[in-house]
């Protein structure tokens, strides 16, 4: 019985090229194993029928740049955990074939406040880091709060013009009401409490918090737990 070798030894065998080409060719998801796309150059095969698809190219990946809807509650390695081939949006329109090296060397900027949801960005790409790290006091984020409690009066007014809380000035922002419930902030690099510190200053009680938007990119309609990638044409 032929022992097992991995498969980027095998496509060398198979092509003649050099083995960085051979995982360039594994990782860009253009080698199949008994006809199904295998983008692990680790991947062990024995006799396994191992083919190049129609216009495959050893060129290097592009760095990707991911959006994952976040439930409350979990760390920055936990929601990496999140992301599988498994879990990407059914309806991503972004047009990129989902690879298992998308999910390697992800980092963020912009992490979710303590207990908060919401739209997280992982990134390969240092452009956009670079992009989310030098304009973070720049860039707004859009919360949408569920809220208990009874309204103060005139308290949308009062946040709109900023309110001073036992000595402490908090910002202007622009909340609005959503619904009967939800309470919309627009917030430009909020520090960790502000959102609660705000709405305790008008009487209410922050119940959830989630973040729908950083800069022009929304998370849209991501279901909890799924993820999407950032659209060419997108831009923070």
């Amino acid at each position: 019985m032929t022992d097992p070798i991995r498969l980027s030894k095998r496509v060398i065998e198979l092509t003649g090229c050099s083995r960085r080409e051979a995982e360039l060719y594994i990782e860009g998801g253009w080698v199949t194993v008994d006809g199904v796309v295998v983008d692990q150059p680790q991947f062990k095969v024995v006799d396994q029928a191992v083919a190049l698809l129609p216009g495959a190219t050893p060129t290097p990946l592009e760095p990707m740049t991911l959006l994952l809807n976040q439930p409350a509650g979990l760390t920055f390695e936990a929601a990496q955990r999140l992301l599988t081939l498994a879990s990407h949006w059914p309806q991503d329109r972004a047009e990129v074939r989902p690879l298992n090296s998308h999910f390697s060397r992800l980092t963020t900027a912009l992490p979710l406040q303590s207990q908060a949801s919401g739209l997280l960005v992982l990134t390969q790409d240092w452009r956009t880091l670079r992009k989310l790290n030098e304009d973070v006091a720049k860039l707004e984020q859009e919360y949408v709060v569920e809220v208990s409690g009874t309204l103060a009066e005139n308290g949308l007014e009062r946040l709109r013009r900023g309110i001073k809380v036992k000595g402490e000035e908090l910002p202007p922002v622009k909340a609005s009401w959503q619904n009967e419930t939800n309470l919309r902030f627009p917030l430009k690099n909020p520090r960790p409490g502000l959102v609660a510190a705000l709405c305790a200053a008008v009487n209410l009680q922050v119940v959830t918090m989630k973040r729908i938007r950083i800069g022009g990119v929304p998370m849209g309609k991501i279901p909890a737990g799924q993820w999407r990638y950032l659209a060419p044409g997108e831009r923070f």
